[in-house]
């Protein structure tokens, strides 16, 4: 897979929800395959940002499978963790906002509240069960691709249209117009 392959808004199955992966079989371990291709293929083609994790339903396949980088500061560091069925379990602290980017909304950053600290169980590739409590970035990052397999976009969680931006070829931000719909 490449970037192309990755589905952005308007797509209507980005507002569908993924269903549970029942079995891990060749399949699923090649979608995990491709959707690392396809979100490295992205950020290849983008000076300013990088790409952080991914959900199945981003590339059009409906299953509750997300790809998530090892090291975000390191962007040479081109390794991903794959989570089968994940679910958050415990939330914890107060949300915090922040600006949030998504590779199916191009060009377009919200501030979402989202909590500091979650408590994440899913299964790895060779389906043993894997328990993360994952905090600041890392934890937003999980709740961003959860979202996305319950059929939730980032920007269905701006609460006030004034806080989406627009990110420039030149890196800067500047205030989505009153009245734009990213959607």
């Amino acid at each position: 897979m490449t970037a192309k392959d990755i589905i952005t808004i308007p797509n209507p199955k980005l507002r569908e929800r993924s269903k549970r992966v029942g079995h891990i079989d060749d399949e699923i371990k090649q979608l995990a395959e491709d959707m690392i291709a396809a979100t490295l293929d992205w950020e290849a083609g983008r000076e300013h940002e990088f790409g952080a994790a991914l959900a199945a339903v981003q590339v059009a396949q409906l299953y509750r499978v997300i790809v998530v980088r090892n090291d975000f500061d390191n962007k040479a560091d081109k390794s991903f963790s794959v989570f089968i069925n994940p679910e958050i379990v415990k939330a914890e602290g107060e949300p915090v906002e922040e600006l949030e980017g998504c590779l199916s909304v191009k060009d377009i950053y919200g501030s979402v509240a989202r909590y500091p600290k979650v408590k994440v169980k899913a299964l790895n590739l060779e389906g043993r069960p894997v328990r993360i409590t994952a905090t600041d970035f890392l934890a937003r990052v999980f709740q961003h691709e959860i979202d996305h397999t319950n059929g939730m976009v980032f920007v269905d969680r701006v609460e006030d249209p004034h806080k989406l931006f627009r990110l420039g070829t030149n890196g800067k931000f500047t205030p989505v117009r009153t009245g734009s719909d990213p959607q």
